[in-house]
């Protein structure tokens, strides 16, 4: 096999099979990237065999064939090079040659048919913005646990359903709902699957580098999950086993809410928290007449106490909460304002975007005892 192909072009597709490829494996091959020609253009392929990505950009194809080179080391190597095209040739032997300019290199590669095969894409189900998709991970991926025993909430809940999409994701301390309205082409009844966190993380890395309009053509079939963007395949295994009744655990009343400017309230957390257990993370919201107060101490190493005034004039409540868990939703928003709702020091806080939304998004934080 041998062709030709831009530098710039190679390093941003070999990019993105980065947080594919297994770095530590007992299966030798799934540190490389298989490396195809089709047409006019070069094809690579990276798996974990839990998640796969297929990418490709254009090349000068001299001679077709496939090869496998190891990923990280192509990537960290071509993407020294300078400027211009590189001229890549992997012989019978599966070494591969690279030459640019005055720089000639040799890498050991490994054959193409000890590589696994990705499975085929179905029928496409579904068209979903990207910029959409890669929104609702955002505002939700912070939440997945990660204690492996829960396996299955190890991804996010994503239901496409006449009229949206909704995605869930919880760690049993808290929870995250994000509902995003507006006819989705192709969907007739609801559709729901489990899509891990990997695959979620690598969905917002192609989410960021596309026009939020573009449309990701997505599908499944018993085992796996599908996302087409362009030219761009993204391939994930689906987690199995039954994801909690998430409506359960919404809050159904929530007398009092108070109004609050995110980046005040952010400010706040964040200095206050500099004094809270470095293991609970835990501080105190106590609301009274105008004004609430966020406090935390450590007797060995001191106390904070900020007051933020506020519209409010219900009775005084104080609720003990992870700082970190309050933080992770106020980095994720960037709405001027946004409102916390609660009932008493016992119940579940909620935290929302202030002002009228297109899109509901939910996030609700057990209390900690205090």
């Amino acid at each position: 096999m041998e062709f030709t192909v831009s530098r710039a072009e190679l390093v941003r597709e070999l990019n993105l099979s980065q947080g594919v490829v297994e770095k530590k494996t007992t299966i030798p091959i799934l540190s490389n990237v298989l490396v195809e020609t089709d047409g006019n253009r070069v094809i690579l392929t990276a798996t974990d065999l839990e998640l796969g990505i297929r990418c490709g950009c254009p090349a000068r194809v001299k001679k077709a064939g496939a090869g496998t080179i190891p990923a990280r080391r192509l990537l960290d190597y071509v993407r020294l090079l300078p400027d211009g095209d590189v001229q890549v040739k992997i012989q019978e032997n599966h070494w591969a040659s690279l030459v640019s300019g005055r720089s000639r290199t040799r890498i050991a590669g490994m054959s193409r048919e000890s590589f696994p095969e990705l499975p085929k894409m179905p029928p496409v189900l579904a068209e979903i913005p990207i910029g959409v998709l890669g929104s609702m991970i955002g505002k939700t991926v912070f939440s997945i646990s990660s204690e492996e025993s829960r396996f299955t909430l190890n991804g996010a809940l994503l239901v496409l359903r006449p009229g949206g999409l909704v995605m869930v994701a919880t760690d049993g301390h808290r929870l995250a709902m994000i509902e995003s309205s507006g006819e989705i082409p192709g969907i007739g009844e609801s559709y729901r699957a489990l899509l891990p966190r990997k695959a979620m993380l690598e969905l917002q890395k192609l989410a960021s580098e596309a026009q939020p309009e573009a449309l990701v053509r997505f599908s499944g079939d018993e085992n796996h999950l599908f996302f087409e963007l362009g030219e761009r395949l993204l391939m994930s295994r689906k987690l199995t086993g039954n994801f909690p009744d998430y409506e359960r655990v919404l809050p159904k009343e929530q007398p009092h809410a108070v109004a609050l400017s995110r980046d005040e309230f952010k400010g706040a957390i964040e200095r206050v928290a500099q004094f809270s257990d470095e293991r609970s993370r835990s501080i105190r919201l106590s609301s009274a007449s105008g004004e609430l107060k966020i406090h935390s101490s450590v007797s060995e190493t001191g106390e904070s106490e900020e007051s933020i005034p506020i519209a409010y004039e219900g009775p005084a409540t104080e609720i003990g909460f992870n700082a970190e868990y309050m933080l992770d939703f106020l980095r994720a928003v960037y709405d001027e304002q946004v409102t916390f709702l609660f009932k008493d020091p016992h119940s579940a806080g909620e935290l929302r975007p202030g002002g009228e939304k297109p899109e509901n998004y939910r996030y609700v934080i057990m209390p900690m005892r205090i």
